[in-house]
């Protein structure tokens, strides 16, 4: 009998932010597929996940996404679908021999997710295995919470940017909504900054760098950031 796979949401950081079925079905799972950034790196994802759920005498598979743009619609860098076709090929094994595998991932799976990216590829090959997506904390809820900036009120319209885009399109996007939340700020802050001083919106902005971790830090004053070293983990708020 086949095995399933699950794609698990485990939130931005607090293991006690994971939920209780996330944290079930990690403690079934005898077969923990898990993300890593770097080559024999640490996995975030792991750290956070055996936080909550005791790890001892699971199965680790550690495996190296790198950490490249993709543009949807378009052919993947050949190194990131190499990562994600070598990953279909490792979990459909698995599957095959009957276990079940959990891939926990960063905050919720519907957002930014490799964890989709590997869905796509296993049905693009064929697998038959059962899939289930289990939500979790995304880091845009929790960044509003620790704030205490609310996402959208009222008839409000929020829009999610991913800051790497060009000036022109976040323009296009800030000129449509209400409240914009900004990924991926950390390597593009003096450019993000300097276009949110240009729309007179930089004071209505609030950064959350590495949310509900223990060194978690809210810049108020986001001019600030500017020269500083941030986390990958940060995430801009800005209300109009």
């Amino acid at each position: 009998m086949q095995g399933t796979f699950y794609v698990v949401g485990v939130g931005p950081g607090d293991p006690q932010l994971m939920t209780l079925k996330a944290a079930s079905i990690l403690d079934k799972c005898n077969v923990w597929f898990v993300p890593s950034a770097f080559e024999n790196g640490g996995s975030m994802a792991l750290k956070i996940a055996s936080g909550a759920v005791n790890s001892d005498g699971k199965e680790i598979l550690s495996h190296r996404f790198p950490m490249k743009q993709v543009h949807r619609g378009k052919s993947p860098d050949p190194e990131v679908q190499k990562a994600w076709q070598e990953a279909a090929g490792t979990i459909t094994k698995c599957l095959e021999s009957g276990q079940d595998v959990v891939f926990p991932t960063l905050g919720d799976p519907a957002i930014y997710s490799t964890g989709y990216y590997v869905c796509e590829t296993l049905q693009q090959n064929g697998a038959s295995c059962t899939v289930e997506i289990v939500p979790g904390v995304s880091a845009i809820g929790a960044s509003s919470a620790v704030s205490e900036v609310p996402l959208c009120l009222g008839d409000e319209r929020l829009v999610v940017i991913p800051a790497t885009f060009e000036n022109s399109r976040i323009r296009e996007l800030l000129a449509l909504c209400d409240v914009a939340v900004f990924m991926k700020v950390h390597k593009v802050m003096p450019r993000l900054v300097g276009l949110l001083e240009e729309l007179d919106l930089v004071d209505k902005a609030v950064l959350v760098e590495r949310c509900s971790l223990g060194d978690q830090k809210i810049w108020k004053n986001i001019r600030e950031a500017v020269d500083k070293e941030i986390h990958y983990f940060s995430t801009m708020v800005v209300r109009k």
